[in-house]
C-alpha cells in the first residue's frame, strides 16, 4: 500500500511543475468541445478509440525506453501496474483529443447528420 501511496504523491508533484502546460491542454480541449459539441456522437468516440488503443499499446512498450529504463528494471508488481496505467492514462488523454478531431472531420457526420445520434 505504501508504494501505490508513494506514486501517487509522485504523480501530484510532477503536476505541480507541469499545470502550465495542463492547464494549456485543457483549455485547448475544451475549446474543441465547444467547436465539436453538436456533432459530437458515440460513433465518433468509436472511431477515437481506434487509434488511441494503438498509442496506448505503442507507449506500453517505449515508456521504459523514453524515461531510460527498461523492462529488466521492472521486477516488482507495482512497477509494470504503474507502467500499465501511465500507457493508458495517455492512451485515453490521446482519445478525449481525438474524439472532438473525429466528430468535425468525419464523413458520416456532415452536415450534422450523424447516423448514430437520432435527429432532432
Amino acid at each position: 500500500m505504501y508504494e501505490i501511496w508513494l506514486v501517487l504523491n509522485i504523480l501530484y508533484e510532477i503536476a505541480l511543475g507541469l499545470w502550465p502546460v495542463l492547464l494549456a491542454l485543457a483549455v485547448v480541449w475544451l475549446a474543441l468541445m465547444v467547436l465539436a459539441r453538436s456533432r459530437l456522437s458515440l460513433l465518433a468516440l468509436r472511431r477515437a478509440l481506434f487509434p488511441a488503443s494503438f498509442v496506448a499499446g505503442l507507449l506500453f512498450f517505449t515508456l521504459p525506453h523514453l524515461t531510460q529504463s527498461s523492462f529488466d528494471n521492472m521486477g516488482y508488481w507495482v512497477d509494470w501496474l504503474n507502467l500499465l496505467g501511465m500507457a493508458l492514462g495517455l492512451g485515453a488523454a490521446f482519445a478525449l483529443f481525438a474524439w472532438p478531431l473525429v466528430a468535425m472531420f468525419c464523413p458520416a457526420c456532415a452536415g450534422g447528420a450523424c447516423p448514430a445520434r437520432p435527429a432532432n
